[in-house]
């Protein structure tokens, strides 16, 4: 999966996170699961940008690309950062991989340490129901998982195809 990263990069997608990561006046960020960190790739050298991953290829890979930004080794169910490290942090299609038992840590984790704002992009369905069996892939409702938190939803959309071909969910939440 690491090789052919490169090939899955999506532009208008990376450009997005930037240009809502900016708009929100976020001046840091932190993205779970970044792989190579393709989704990054947009944000300026300067700005303050973190990835964590648990595959040390991708890893390596994404500091290659992207050497002024700060990747650490990690998993979303654990996270080794302060409480309230960024202002926002997001997950691309990583939650659609993580098991229910797991989930509950994964979204504590998320809310710990954000300061501001919460977005994931994740495949949408009401009842989280299983995709594939084989590689654990099912599909996520963020909504109704940010429910039980302190937060406001600002956006629950589906992202247009031109952004993001797979039309993952697109969840906005603001701490509060």
């Amino acid at each position: 999966m690491v090789d052919n990263n490169d090939s899955d990069y999506n532009k208008e997608l990376s450009k997005f996170i930037r240009d809502l990561t900016f708009s929100l006046k976020a001046e840091n960020v932190l993205q779970v699961g970044c792989s190579t960190g393709n989704d990054l790739r947009e944000f300026p050298e300067n700005f303050d940008v973190h990835g964590i991953d648990l595959n040390d290829d991708a890893l390596k890979k994404a500091q290659l690309k992207l050497g002024s930004f700060k990747f650490k080794k990690g998993s979303v169910i654990e996270l080794p950062y302060d409480d309230s490290s960024f202002d926002l942090v997001f997950t691309h299609k990583i939650l659609n991989y993580i098991d229910d038992k797991d989930m509950p840590n994964a979204i504590n984790e998320l809310f710990r340490v954000s300061r501001k704002y919460i977005v994931n992009f994740e495949l949408f369905g009401k009842d989280e129901e299983v995709i594939n069996p084989e590689d654990k892939l099912q599909y996520r409702n963020m909504h109704k998982r940010w429910l039980d938190f302190k937060v406001k939803i600002i956006s629950n959309v589906d992202m247009h195809e031109d952004i993001d071909p797979e039309k993952s969910r697109f969840n906005l939440v603001r701490k509060v």
